[in-house]
């Protein structure tokens, strides 16, 4: 072989690594948006920490039609995307059937599972954070009743609201939880006018702290509880911004790290992406409770004392908070 062809076969290699190493992660956003203030941002958030962190670019998709899901994948995967993250339970049949045709193709999917030897899955504990939220909005109650507006009538929503229940209960035994879920389309989680039709409704019925899990939609039940000078819950990002001192918490359900881990283990130049369930619970910091300076007067000392106790309890096992995803038989609704 000649210098010049060894040149050439050197200058070849730095080349193609130089190709792996430039592949831009990216995101594909769930319907709502990025600044849906929700679980979309939340997503939002990881992906922009490790845009700073590393000085790196993705790409991202917001979708603005159900029928665009495949799409978009198919998008990302053929542009040379690597990991593709896809944020929402929605994402999960077309997953499954646009994954195995990209085989070098790094997947990660958010909210569900999808078992294909190149995806990764990421679901959370949402309801031991519930449980949590639930004992402080009962602390919270003068009335004994507070409410939960979900936003799609679908089966992780019902896990939100079932570990909601136990922990109001734990707390107040005779305690009323009045639940409302706005529709069952997708349209359910951007839909602020019946989002805020819901919370004035049960706070007419009495709820004074109302918990969401409802993308978009929970934007008017937050400003409808502050409007009624009733308490609310805000979800997956720290929302207790939006009407300090009206939010008594959020739950908060940390998108934002699966994101991040995603997009660094996809982009640290080490072949052996790992793919598989993860799931993010109390014990992972996965999911948790805020507080802050917009509502650190709403929540007691004695108050955080009791919820950092069950959180310590939920983790070693001595409380086990019933997971309506593994049995949706929840007794105490």
């Amino acid at each position: 072989m000649s210098s010049m062809q060894r040149l050439l076969g050197a200058a070849a290699v730095t080349a193609m690594s130089a190709a792996v190493a430039s592949a831009e992660p990216a995101i594909i956003f769930d319907l709502g948006g990025k600044f849906d203030k929700s679980f979309n941002e939340a997503a939002y958030t990881g992906a922009e920490r490790w845009a700073e962190e590393t000085g790196g670019s993705y790409r991202e998709i917001e979708l603005t039609s159900e029928a665009q899901r495949e799409q978009a994948l198919r998008r990302m995967a053929e542009s040379g995307a690597n990991p593709v993250v896809t944020a929402g339970f929605a994402y999960q049949s077309v997953m499954d059937q646009v994954s195995p045709e990209y085989p070098d193709t790094d997947f990660v999917v958010i909210d569900t599972v999808v078992d294909q030897p190149n995806v990764r899955s990421y679901i959370f504990s949402e309801h031991e954070g519930s449980y949590l939220v639930g004992m402080l909005a009962a602390m919270a109650s003068e009335s004994g009743t507070v409410g939960f507006v979900g936003g799609m009538d679908v089966p992780l929503i019902r896990k939100f609201a079932c570990g909601y229940v136990q922990g109001v209960k734990a707390v107040n035994p005779d305690a009323t939880v009045i639940q409302n879920m706005t529709g069952t389309t997708p349209a359910a989680w951007n839909d602020q006018t019946r989002g805020a039709e819901l919370t004035r409704s049960q706070a007419s019925q009495g709820a004074d702290v109302v918990f969401h899990a409802a993308g978009g939609t929970g934007i008017g039940v937050l400003q409808a509880a502050a409007d009624e000078g009733i308490l609310g819950i805000g979800v997956d990002s720290n929302q207790n911004y939006l009407h300090p001192g009206s939010v008594l918490t959020s739950m908060v359900k940390r998108v934002d790290n699966a994101v991040y881990d995603a997009f660094v283990d996809g982009t640290d130049g080490d072949d052996q992406f790992e793919t598989g369930l993860m799931v993010l619970g109390l014990e992972e910091e996965g999911v948790g409770y805020a507080v802050d300076e917009h509502n650190q007067d709403l929540i007691t000392d004695e108050m955080r004392a009791s919820v950092e106790q069950a959180r310590q309890q939920i983790i070693s096992g001595e409380i086990e908070v019933h997971d309506y995803s593994t049995d949706d038989n929840c007794s105490t609704s």
